[in-house]
């Protein structure tokens, strides 16, 4: 059977985000693990995932009767300043990602900077389109949206 070589067709792309959220650093931290975990959600429907929050850890959706989608593995964690993700998330292609949160605070304001790099066999849908035109971008600022608003309702603000 002729094989087919395909060249140039490895790609990467970087989102970066900088959030400044009225809650403490710890609450936003455990409300990070919280939406990324079993209150995740897909845009406009949830989307439950387990992630085991130690050096390690995996990051996977669990279907149940063992089917699920692994979507990484915790490469570091330090509560509540770092999170950090490697893995192919949500592309079931030749890639890689790496997904980190940083939090800093100051006078119980905190800042989070959100960085998401990939490289691999990235196509159109992974990169940013779905068929109702939306994409990675979108579902990170609607995760942003959700740990701003899960955060504050913790906070009491």
């Amino acid at each position: 059977m002729p094989a087919t070589v395909k060249e140039g067709v490895l790609e990467a792309f970087e989102i970066i985000k900088e959030e400044e959220i009225a809650a403490p650093m710890d609450i936003v931290f455990e409300t990070i693990l919280e939406q990324m975990g079993p209150l995740n959600m897909a845009i406009e429907r949830p989307m439950p995932m387990v992630l085991e929050a130690w050096p390690g850890g995996r990051w996977f959706r669990d279907l149940g009767n063992g089917a699920g989608h692994f979507w990484g593995t915790v490469q570091a964690i330090k509560a509540p300043t770092l999170l950090e993700i490697s893995g192919p998330l949500f592309m079931s292609h030749p890639a890689i990602s790496n997904v980190q949160y940083r939090l800093t605070e100051e006078n119980g304001v905190t800042r989070m900077r959100f960085a998401h790099r990939a490289m691999g066999w990235v196509g159109e849908y992974q990169r940013g389109v779905d068929d109702k035109g939306r994409g990675v971008v979108e579902g990170w600022s609607d995760l942003m949206q959700r740990i701003r608003a899960g955060a504050a309702k913790r906070a009491g603000r």
